[in-house]
């Protein structure tokens, strides 16, 4: 087993912004021709914003978000952690994240928002799937306006022409 300090000392040097996949995601967003906002005041903080359609992204490490045993190969959740130092803890940890992760998505969902979740692991096995995915998405959110405005946001010309 490892020695508790050096686990503590990689685990506290885990980024939890601009990580790998993140920016692999937004590279390939943006190829694709969707703009975006990464610096967001958002409940929950995604990882990407798309403000018009109300989609937030967030790119789920899969260890951190209870998603390690199941690429690992194992038989549960709790498996993970039978042979690590502090199991229980770092079972907490994990738990209380994902329980974060529920009442974030609950949260925004609730705002009108559409929250789409994306592990690490599946990003690297078909980005090219969650491009579309996400593309689809906010696409059929965009609100396409038929009425103009001047510049102050007033309605100009008569809406009940041609009625």
């Amino acid at each position: 087993m490892r020695d508790p300090e050096v686990t503590s000392r990689i685990m506290s040097a885990v980024g939890n912004r601009n990580t790998a996949p993140e920016i692999t995601l937004r590279s390939a967003l943006w190829k694709e021709g969707l703009r975006f906002r990464v610096k967001s005041a958002l409940f929950g903080k995604p990882d990407i914003v798309f403000p018009g359609p109300k989609v937030a992204v967030f790119v789920d490490g899969d260890f951190w978000h209870g998603n390690a045993w199941r690429i690992r190969g194992m038989a549960s959740f709790d498996a993970q952690f039978e042979h690590i130092n502090n199991g229980e803890r770092w079972k907490a940890k994990i738990c209380r994240n994902m329980e974060r992760d529920l009442i974030v998505s609950n949260t925004l969902s609730g705002d009108g928002w559409v929250v789409y979740r994306v592990f690490e692991s599946r990003l690297k096995e078909d980005l090219v799937s969650v491009i579309s995915e996400i593309s689809a998405l906010v696409r059929s959110r965009r609100k396409v306006s038929t009425v103009q405005s001047d510049e102050n946001g007033r309605t100009k010309g008569n809406l009940c022409q041609g009625r």
